[in-house]
């Protein structure tokens, strides 16, 4: 039975960190590039907020995927708004259609934590995270070519925005 989406817990960095490091070992999900632990995130974790949290799912009392919600560019008030999101799905749960359903709710109640605007910062490469985020009604606002270096490989990075309430 899978649970709905709930904040997470500091119990459940473990799990979180386990289904990041799976994202970076395929090397088109994030611009880490080196394994990281639980230590390494503890800052992270809890510079999350009541507003900006990091929301998971659960199967079974196991988590199968995560949800951040971000400050686009913390300390400045012009920006409060808007909200940077990221989803990672453990990889034996991916191309299921659960994506669409989880990113769809955190959609829903990031409405509630007065964000108007959600943007996802996505590598041009990363075909199911592009086509997930635009089935979802994401555009694609800009174009950072080249940005990031990984292992020796430019990257294109893609910002997608959408506006979720006036």
């Amino acid at each position: 039975m899978i649970n709905e989406l709930r904040r997470a817990t500091i119990e459940d960095l473990p799990e979180i960190i386990k289904i990041y490091n799976e994202a970076i070992k395929d090397g088109i999900s994030t611009a880490d590039s080196k394994i990281v632990t639980v230590e390494d995130k503890l800052e992270w974790f809890h510079s999350h907020t009541s507003t900006r949290p990091i929301l998971v799912k659960e199967y079974h009392g196991r988590i199968i995927a995560w949800i951040s919600v971000q400050p686009f560019y913390a300390n400045l008030l012009a920006y409060n708004h808007s909200a940077r999101i990221n989803i990672y799905i453990d990889k034996n749960f991916q191309g299921k259609k659960l994506g669409q359903q989880f990113l769809s709710e955190a959609i829903d109640q990031a409405k509630h934590y007065e964000i108007k605007t959600l943007l996802a910062l996505i590598f041009s490469e990363n075909a199911p995270s592009l086509k997930l985020f635009k089935k979802l009604g994401f555009k694609e606002w800009g174009n950072l070519n080249r940005i990031a270096t990984i292992e020796g490989i430019d990257k294109d990075l893609l910002i997608l925005g959408l506006r979720i309430q006036e």
